[in-house]
């Protein structure tokens, strides 16, 4: 498995990363055991999780299966999902919050540190610098080795590069944002900034809710527990323009001897600001297809070629 650094981070993650949203949520303990023991297995390193999946159960079960080879991984996880969803009306960016939330999340994980410590979503109420002087005091506390953020703006991550460095303290040095073939609005937006500031981009949904498997066809209903399934929010992405994308993505690909599930991941990684593709999984099986999948090395050309693709433009 190639490895790529964390931004200006110095530590180096997998190129394929395991999100760990689906423990505690659509699989339990044991089923999250086979596929936290999998991905070591095959080389995956980084293991993205935040403390609002499966109402901090994920980060439980990664404390209980990994043990003594939680130094063998890049280990990620996120504060501030659990007020924003619930709207509880807590300042998620502020001081009291964040060291609340970091001290939950080493004890459910069963360690002393955690690698990337990211922010989940951006909050309107708490200035940046609160948040960033907090970041900092656990990044010499030895708690935390690097911070990011999720859901970012370019003009929150520009301000956020604005006061870190006047205040010389501790920079985020990765962004996670939904980016994929299907959804590439950050292009615009996110990723030049990502760019700007050497931030390692982790993309999520990479595969846009499974549209990018080949699992749905258009026309045919979706199959029971599948994600467009069981998450109404998700079957927007199912529409007739997107499968139109997704069957010419699709013939692209088998036209080269790949699946879609390879060009989608593959795609991603050939980005230059990307650090790790950060993809979720239920079984071991899809385990190994994500982490096989982003070994394609797409020439420029066939990036050129992939883009004119995904934007409805024949090639």
């Amino acid at each position: 498995m190639e490895t790529r650094p964390l931004g200006a981070s110095g530590i180096q993650a997998s190129l394929v990363g395991l999100g760990c949203n689906n423990f505690g949520m659509k699989i339990d303990l044991e089923a999250s055991r086979a596929v936290i023991d999998t991905a070591l297995e095959v080389g995956i390193t980084c293991f993205d999780t935040a403390d609002m999946y499966g109402k901090g159960q994920s980060e439980e079960f990664l404390g209980q299966v990994l043990g003594r080879r939680r130094k063998d991984i890049v280990l990620a996880t996120k504060f501030g999902g659990v007020a924003k969803i619930a709207e509880s009306g807590e300042r998620w960016g502020s001081r009291e919050y964040i060291l609340r939330c970091v001290e939950d999340s080493l004890r459910r994980l069963q360690t002393d540190w955690i690698d990337l410590y990211q922010m989940h979503y951006p909050d309107p109420n708490t200035p940046i610098e609160e948040t960033l002087d907090t970041l900092d005091t656990l990044v010499q506390q030895g708690k935390v080795r690097a911070i990011g953020h999720s859901n970012f703006s370019a003009e929150q991550m520009h301000e956020a590069v604005k006061q870190s460095t006047a205040r010389a303290c501790a920079h985020f040095v990765t962004a996670q944002n939904d980016w994929s073939l299907l959804n590439r609005a950050v292009e615009a937006d996110a990723i030049p900034a990502c760019e700007r500031h050497g931030l390692g981009q982790l993309p999520y949904f990479p595969l846009a809710s499974g549209m990018l498997t080949g699992k749905y066809r258009r026309g045919e209903d979706f199959a029971p527990g599948t994600r467009l399934a069981v998450l109404p929010f998700t079957q927007r992405m199912a529409s007739d323009e997107n499968f139109a994308k997704v069957e010419v993505l699709q013939d692209f690909a088998e036209q080269r001897g790949h699946s879609l599930l390879e060009l989608a991941m593959s795609w991603l990684a050939a980005q230059p600001c990307v650090s790790s593709v950060i993809a979720g999984a239920t079984t071991p099986a899809q385990v190994r297809a994500n982490a096989a999948a982003a070994h394609w090395k797409l020439s420029a050309e066939e990036v050129t070629q992939v883009d004119a693709l995904a934007s409805g433009v024949p090639a």
